[in-house]
């Protein structure tokens, strides 16, 4: 089977597409770098550094592909709320033109990778018949896309399935994004001797996955026949935790003198947002095998391998607004 997975030198698109070239089978992907590493890439890829919403750069990759995933995105759900006109390309128009290309080159399953943010305020755990009602531009765009995705498979014949991940952890996540990944801040701050930040008074709940965690679902939903349509949670319901017990943690594994900066509440973040994994358990034989202490326990190691790094402010922020939080705007983390 030939695959290709946009966003495939970032985090997720790396490991999935690793599984499925020890799988045997062939592998194509880009990744316009703006949050991936070559050093992600597995051996044995077929790779163009190129931008998934360039239709005409798409086809010629997309020739001969049986399976689409969409990996790519620019997942900074916090910063889309001041920054809504760069998330909206990399999110909602980079998904048009990959399906553009796909259709047009009859793809058989396009596999979409959504996010909880679909959710926005809704009653946790969120359960995929909950009506979907984002509540900041990122969470927008992705269920944006959902509805296009839905839309461009079914006029074009094409298969498609849409993964829910959340908060997805582990080896080679990118750890010097000031704008995302609360876990691999927390370490890369730590390492360097800086005490983590926390929004608000750390007692958001969420569930964090790690990554091999997620990519075992993710194979079954682009090889297992009778699933399309389906929309389904991808993430553990049986472990959920504060930011202030995650940073406890970490503190833990890194032997570290714990005396966080907290600092206020970011706008629009959501207080609790655990998902159910049900339907992935019944469809999938989802379940979780690593646990959050195995899974933190993991990035630690490979963070330290790699060295703790400065934070690179690589994103414009669109909107001069009072409410951006100072940690941004100050270049604080």
């Amino acid at each position: 089977m030939k695959v290709f997975v946009s966003g495939v030198a970032g985090f997720l698109g790396s490991h999935l597409a690793d599984a499925f070239i020890h799988r045997g089978h062939e592998v194509v992907g880009c990744d316009n770098m703006i949050g991936g590493d070559l050093q992600n890439l597995p051996e044995g890829i077929q790779f163009e550094e190129a931008d998934c919403g360039d239709v005409d750069r798409m086809k010629p990759l997309l020739t001969g592909v049986d399976l689409v995933y969409h990996c790519g995105a620019i997942a900074t759900e916090g910063l889309s709320v001041f920054s809504p006109a760069i998330i909206a390309k990399h999110v909602y128009a980079n998904t048009a033109g990959l399906l553009a290309a796909s259709a047009s080159k009859r793809v058989g399953r396009f596999v979409y990778c959504s996010s909880m943010a679909r959710y926005g305020h809704g009653k946790p755990p969120f359960r995929e018949d909950q009506r979907a009602a984002p509540i900041d531009p990122y969470g927008i765009a992705k269920y944006a896309g959902e509805l296009l995705v839905q839309n461009v498979c079914d006029t074009h014949g094409m298969e498609y399935v849409i993964a829910v991940p959340h908060n997805i952890i582990g080896p080679r996540q990118k750890y010097d994004d000031p704008y995302r990944n609360v876990a691999s801040i927390m370490i890369n701050r730590m390492l360097q001797g800086k005490q983590p930040i926390i929004y608000g008074d750390g007692e958001q709940n969420r569930s964090f996955s790690f990554v091999q965690d997620c990519v075992d679902p993710l194979l079954e939903m682009g090889t297992q026949k009778g699933l399309s349509r389906e929309i389904i949670n991808i993430g553990p319901d049986d472990e959920v935790t504060t930011i202030n017990d995650l940073a406890r943690i970490l503190a833990e594994l890194l032997s570290f003198d714990l005396h966080p900066i907290y600092v206020a509440d970011r706008p629009q973040e959501v207080r609790s947002a655990t998902c159910s994994a049900d339907k992935a358990r019944k469809l999938l034989g989802y379940e979780t095998k690593v646990t959050l202490r195995e899974g933190l326990s993991s990035m630690v190691q490979w963070i330290r391998e790699h060295g703790p790094k400065p934070f690179e402010y690589h994103l414009p922020i669109e909107i001069d607004s009072p409410l951006l939080p100072e940690t941004w705007k100050s270049r604080l983390i």
